[in-house]
């Protein structure tokens, strides 16, 4: 099924950074939301996993009355409640590796996940969003689950503290993508890939201190093993962070590099960004760059094409529906934050664009990336998100592929 393309599980082979802290004496264990398969639990000395079928939609014919499996309640909706029992659990006198995963802020939302939820007058709105009453309310719910999720990470910290080990304990907090809107999430965009990278550690990082250096999330495997005093393998692709916690001006890298492939729908894109631009290269650009199941069906979506359907939708909002869509995108990050404006084409930014297109063509060639020669089909609809028959989804089991390359005119 397309839920088990877009979750699939790491392959028994692979080795981990986890494995190597835990030869080198760290104890290492897992709470929340898991989506790394069977194989990778024996990595850990501990795993408590959590039901996602509270807001995962079943894919195929169980899924067609669009239901949720109302699984837990309250705090527990979470995902994080099992983070504490898992700390508590480790042996003492032993370092140790958590891996502590949430389940906020996922889709679906509920009403009065915390005791003061905010109010709809009091949130922003991104600009490529209509403010209207339905996108306010969603925005705040979104807001009441990060500050759930705020709060456990809290407890984590006082837990930290009563045991005396907040200072010499290295933190970092991240989220695997943007928020489950429209033209964030599963987008190339900053919305989507510039996520929260904070980190706490007393005893080396001064509070509010702010780096502008890229990093990127295959850093974070060598930084956790560079700083447990393990040289990370050379088979490792990302970089060591320690240079920037060391000195927060410093530089690791030029460019960091994106992918969006298949999620709950078909599309293949690519990006390259440096400290100001950024080129998004679209292979499929008969699709519209709709957003995940999860989106299409908020409240956000809906109103957006109910707009679009009326022709009042403006055009700086009309993004996730437009098709054809541009080849190329580039954008000066910042003058445009938002990424609004397309540079790519304009003779004033024909020299960023060659370079950073060169850039690109480097990475698929070292990374042996390639467009596939077929697609695999959209396992939902892209106006209702509703999941399609698996009888019109056939399963494309083998696929020959090509590459097709990715330069740029």
């Amino acid at each position: 099924t397309g839920a088990e393309e877009l979750h699939w599980p790491v392959p028994a082979g692979q080795k981990t950074f986890v494995e190597e802290l835990k030869e080198n004496g760290y104890w290492t264990g897992a709470a929340g939301k898991w989506h790394l398969g069977e194989a990778m639990k024996s990595r850990f000395d501990e795993v408590m996993e959590v039901d996602t079928s509270g807001f995962q939609l079943p894919s195929g014919e169980k899924g067609l009355s669009g239901k949720f499996k109302q699984t837990y309640q309250g705090d527990a909706r979470s995902g994080c409640t099992d983070w504490i029992p898992l700390f508590k659990k480790r042996p003492k006198g032993k370092p140790f590796f958590l891996w502590l995963a949430a389940l906020d802020p996922h889709r679906p939302y509920d009403k009065n996940a915390i005791p003061n939820p905010h109010k709809p007058e009091d949130v922003l709105i991104s600009p490529y969003h209509p403010d209207l009453p339905s996108v306010r309310e969603d925005y705040a719910l979104y807001y009441d689950e990060v500050t759930r999720l705020d709060f456990f990470v809290g407890k984590v910290i006082d837990q930290l503290s009563i045991e005396g080990l907040e200072q010499n304990t290295f933190i970092l907090f991240i989220s695997d993508n943007g928020k489950p809107f429209p033209r964030d999430k599963t987008t190339l965009y900053d919305s989507g890939i510039r996520s929260p990278w904070i980190i706490k550690w007393p005893k080396s990082v001064r509070p509010g201190t702010r780096s502008k250096s890229l990093v990127s999330s295959i850093d974070i495997a060598p930084t956790f093993l560079d700083i447990a005093g393990v040289k990370p393998h050379e088979r490792y692709s990302g970089k060591s962070m320690l240079p920037l916690i060391k000195n927060p001006d410093d530089k690791i890298r030029e460019y960091i590099f994106a992918e969006k492939n298949w999620h709950d729908y078909e599309d293949h894109s690519r990006a390259v960004r440096d400290s100001r631009y950024k080129l998004i290269v679209n292979s499929y650009v008969d699709l519209p760059n709709t957003p995940p199941a999860d989106a299409v069906r908020s409240p956000i979506f809906q109103s957006m094409l109910k707009l679009y359907n009326e022709g009042s939708l403006e055009i700086s909002k009309q993004q996730i529906f437009l098709k054809p869509r541009p080849g190329l995108e580039l954008y000066d990050t910042k003058v445009d934050p938002f990424e609004l404006n397309n540079l790519a084409g304009r003779i004033p930014y024909l020299e960023i664009q060659k370079r950073l297109s060169l850039a690109l063509n480097k990475w698929v060639a070292e990374t042996g990336d390639y467009v596939p020669s077929l697609r695999t089909a959209d396992e939902f609809d892209r106006e209702t998100g509703k999941p399609t028959p698996a009888r019109v989804r056939p399963r494309l089991s083998k696929i020959q592929m090509q590459s097709k390359g990715l330069t740029a005119p």
